[in-house]
């Protein structure tokens, strides 16, 4: 038997208890042992209390108990998490992890750690939660240089744009059904401004390319300005918007960024509804691989969990995760570096003598050939710009009065 301790009893913490349970049997088949979830530490209350005499609000029980020989960590957060995650590794305990914000912060502090002490630290559910990834691109992908990743990581940011196409919503107005039919937080900040895509970008990024990106140099831009005017333009173009997290290598760094992208309706990630997340690698010798699933969840994250743990059970002696090689300077592009093409909409109501005609002298003064979209509104001039730096881009759209600005895929 496999004794195991749960430290995070909410939704995932609860997913995996109930997994472990519900699925034993299975479990055992798949595993050899039999896993039982023998705690699970939490300083709520429960009410009704769906964990009978394993709940406990007292670390020691965990840590003090010698029969237990794996912590699943989903209690969320850097910082307790990281202090009961050290604790755990150092006491020759292995870890599972479906922490992304730790993970993405202090992966190669811990993977480390775990090294050093002969266990593992296994993260499966940090990224995509139920979509097998991580273990694809550290072993069945393992004979490839991964190229490129392009993906929709968040399941409440493209439930949201998904629900402003169909049914032409405003921001605000998709936000709050979200939050009604429970795909979004109390406090959505981390999804609709981008942060949780920015982290899950950069553990992908750091798997796929063999040295750590740190998600605090990675830019990042939200879904809050994405209004549905710009919407219907994109449906116009035969376009979509999502918010895409990509990242490849550029000569010895690279390039990673979290933002709006209108992408074209022939994109495999176009199609990619609701809750749902997508991730498409681009490997020298696969070529493009796509993994889709359900992003988020209590029991879609639970087995990205329960799989690790069954890995661990399997193959405790076997310790083939490569650390993130740590770079001795900043090893992202910097954003003012990066190409891009842009779709613009700029007022031309309350200008000079000539309005919008004056106007786009001045576009194809400032920016050069543009290619110009026929207005869906009066009083604005519609416009991709040619590929430009985003630093030069940056600059050169404040002589405008800037209506909206979303980035365009190209290859």
């Amino acid at each position: 038997m496999i004794n195991i301790a749960i430290i995070g009893g909410g939704v995932v913490g609860s997913g995996v208890f109930e997994l472990l349970t519900t699925n034993s049997e299975i479990i055992e088949n798949k595993s050899g042992k039999n896993i039982v979830a023998k705690w699970v530490l939490d300083i709520k209350k429960f009410d009704p209390n769906p964990y009978g005499k394993a709940l406990t609000s007292n670390p020691e029980d965990v840590f003090g108990d010698p029969d237990v020989s794996i912590i699943v960590e989903t209690m969320g957060g850097k910082t307790a998490a990281f202090e009961f995650t050290k604790r755990a590794l150092s006491s020759g305990r292995h870890v599972v992890t479906s922490n992304k914000e730790l993970v993405a912060k202090h992966g190669p502090e811990l993977m480390k750690l775990a090294k050093a002490n002969g266990v593992h630290y296994l993260f499966e559910a940090s990224v995509g939660g139920g979509i097998p990834i991580i273990r694809p691109l550290n072993h069945d992908l393992a004979a490839n240089e991964i190229l490129s990743i392009i993906a929709i990581l968040n399941g409440t940011t493209n439930y949201i744009l998904s629900q402003m196409k169909a049914s032409g919503k405003s921001f605000a107005e998709a936000l709050r059904e979200a939050k009604a039919n429970g795909y979004a937080e109390a406090d959505p900040t981390a999804d609709i401004e981008g942060y949780d895509s920015c982290r899950k970008i950069a553990i992908l990024s750091s798997i796929a390319f063999g040295q750590y990106v740190d998600s605090d140099d990675i830019y990042t831009e939200g879904i809050s300005g994405v209004t549905p005017e710009d919407i219907q333009y994109a449906q116009k173009l035969n376009k979509t918007i999502k918010l895409v997290a990509r990242s490849k290598k550029v000569s010895d760094k690279i390039f990673v960024r979290v933002s709006p992208l209108m992408i074209g309706t022939d994109n495999p990630l176009a199609n990619v509804e609701d809750v749902f997340n997508a991730i498409l690698l681009h490997g020298d010798a696969v070529g493009d691989t796509m993994f889709y699933g359900r992003g988020a969840g209590k029991l879609p994250t639970a087995s990205a969990v329960v799989a690790d743990i069954i890995d661990i059970v399997r193959h405790s002696n076997k310790f083939a995760v490569k650390d993130w090689e740590i770079p001795s300077e900043g090893n992202i592009v910097p954003i003012e570096d990066c190409e891009v093409k842009m779709f613009v909409r700029v007022m031309c109501e309350k200008l000079e003598h000539g309005g919008c005609e004056v106007v786009c002298e001045r576009v194809e003064k400032i920016f050069g050939k543009v290619e110009y979209i026929n207005p869906l509104w009066p009083n604005e001039i519609v416009f991709y710009t040619g590929i430009i730096k985003e630093g030069d881009f940056k600059k050169k759209i404040t002589e405008f009065d800037l209506i909206s600005a979303i980035r365009v895929h190209k290859k």
